[in-house]
């Protein structure tokens, strides 16, 4: 049971922890380290590029899914096979879930190396580079380009090979998924993380056999990829269960509506499946403060597991700093320790200072990322608090604004969002307009999604959503009223200050108005910039930083 202290909303915390966001902003040096795509990879680029790519294109209906419809597991196990089954070179630990398995796969590959271990760790989509999709070794560096490019030399012979035997439809995930599983084989690494691309029965990574599979780990069960993944909540259950394998552990993070905990908990008990809840009555997590730890704003905490000491399942972390801000990422964390117990529990050595040390030392660019000042400088967005998060759900955008609420209560707050199509951006309006905070303004522009624009929501489509958004809900009396550029103004003798949306399909244009926005709003004064609707916005924000 998470608690969070009262102070969080009191004028205690708004004068002490907005000085300690600010001491940050000032003189926080700290860059995003920028892993853009070399001239060298630009044939594994151009190869895995004219594949099919369902991240630019959107996932066809029941592709997730255990059914007719859903992908061909058969033509990736014969890939694999045709590669010497790398995959069986390692343990691994596999996760699925709505939310939340970036965070605990990168949570749970820094516990395992702050122990000593090698580990490979497997994600999706990259932010600037796809090698950060394949970290290695005991420090967890995205692969370099010159091993990528040697793993990739070195089979892509079998990999054309594959592609003409299987009439051309090896897909953009599935080949790079079995580069990730060739590439930790030769590295030899001693386990590896995986996150699992959509739902988990039918996704490409679930070629994992229960030999092979160390832990299994079910973050969250939410309403994305509705039509994917068959158009229920609990179909999406019945695909993110698809992962759990017969004998093997199974960690459920949460916490789950109550029929789709069964949902999941049916699924194991059938597969003969440990389970060990991260939502658990013997779990016990506190937020204390927000304060500064290694150059961060951190949340300090304290984290009791309890579950079963005689089998190692226990664990006590008081004044754990964690650089993931908001409950949701105490609780992926908590999601993450209760598989490093489970590891332990199976003789993996992994000490409590390791643990520890691995949740202290984690941090993933674009999950409630502050910029510090000098990069909200190079931005050209002078005197506000820049906050970055790729929230795109209802569920992701109600811990955002938690988030806010927890570091600035009281400030102004404008937003500028930018969305795929396949999101639901109809219940992403309404949830950012009934949180709980003042929006002041929310600036609606578009991106490239994965590099295409096949998934691009337009600007006009966006404000469609939050007008009828904001005509649904009553809120306070606010309404928003619909502004474009050619007849926006800055003025601050405004005496309604009324709410306003604007459209601008330019993101570069739609953070400097945002800025100039926020700042007349405030009259110079320090406000939130709040970017987000998608990892890709966050991603473009965050390259032009490195132009």
């Amino acid at each position: 049971m998470m608690k969070i202290p009262k102070f969080i909303s009191s004028q205690y915390f708004t004068l002490t922890h907005r000085k300690t966001l600010r001491t940050f902003q000032l003189e926080s040096k700290q860059r995003f380290s920028s892993y853009t795509e070399e001239p060298e990879l630009k044939s594994f680029i151009q190869y895995i590029d004219s594949l099919k790519n369902y991240e630019k294109s959107g996932v066809p209906k029941d592709a997730g899914t255990d059914s007719d419809d859903g992908f061909d597991l058969g033509r990736m196990r014969r890939l694999m096979n045709r590669l010497g089954n790398p995959q069986s070179n390692f343990k691994s630990v596999h996760i699925a879930g709505t939310k939340g398995k970036g965070s605990t796969a990168a949570y749970l590959s820094n516990i395992l190396r702050s122990e000593g271990y090698s580990v490979g760790c497997y994600t999706s989509p990259h932010m600037l580079s796809i090698r950060e999709r394949m970290s290695l070794g005991r420090v967890g560096e995205p692969v370099s380009s010159n091993t990528l490019n040697s793993i990739f030399g070195r089979i892509k012979q079998r990999l054309d090979e594959a592609i003409v035997l299987e009439n051309g439809c090896l897909s953009h995930f599935e080949v790079l998924t079995a580069v990730a599983f060739s590439l930790f084989a030769q590295e030899n690494v001693d386990i590896a993380i995986i996150e699992a691309g959509l739902g988990g029965a039918r996704d490409a990574t679930n070629i994992i056999s229960s030999s092979e599979l160390a832990v299994s780990i079910i973050t969250t069960i939410g309403e994305e990829h509705l039509a994917a993944l068959g158009g229920s909540l609990e179909s999406i259950a019945m695909a993110k269960a698809g992962i759990i394998k017969n004998g093997r552990p199974l960690i459920l993070g949460g916490p789950f509506l109550p029929h789709i905990d069964c949902i999941l908990r049916e699924r194991a008990s059938s597969m003969s499946s440990p389970i060990i809840s991260a939502s658990d009555g013997g779990i016990r997590t506190t937020v204390k403060e927000i304060s500064m730890f290694k150059g961060r704003p951190s949340q300090c905490c304290d984290l009791v597991i309890e579950l079963d000491r005689d089998s190692q399942l226990s664990i006590e972390l008081c004044d754990l700093n964690l650089s993931m801000l908001g409950t949701h990422q105490l609780q992926n964390a908590v999601t993450a320790t209760c598989a490093a117990l489970s590891l332990r529990n199976q003789g993996w050595r992994i000490s409590d200072g390791s643990i520890r040390a691995g949740l202290e030392n984690t941090f993933v660019p674009g999950r409630s990322q502050f910029l510090a000042s000098i990069e909200a400088q190079k931005l050209g967005l002078y005197g506000s608090t820049v906050l970055l998060d790729g929230a795109h759900t209802k569920d992701s955008a109600k811990a955002l604004l938690e988030t806010i609420q927890m570091t600035f209560p009281d400030s102004r707050v404008v937003v500028v969002v930018a969305m795929a199509s396949d999101k639901d951006q109809l219940a992403f309006a309404k949830e950012f307009l009934s949180g709980g905070i003042q929006v002041d303004a929310v600036f609606l522009t578009e991106v490239d999604i994965a590099g295409g624009t096949s998934r691009t929501t337009s600007a006009s489509v966006l404000r469609d959503r939050w007008v009828k958004a904001s005509r649904e809900l009553v809120i306070n009396d606010r309404k928003y009223r619909e502004l474009f550029k050619d007849n926006f103004s800055f003025s601050t003798k405004d005496s309604k200050q009324e709410p306003i949306l604007l459209v601008e399909e330019s993101l570069s244009d739609s953070l400097r108005f945002a800025n100039q926005f926020l700042r007349a709003r405030t009259r110079n004064g320090s406000g939130i910039l709040v970017v987000t609707g998608s990892l890709h916005i966050v991603a473009k924000v965050l390259a032009s930083l490195n132009k």
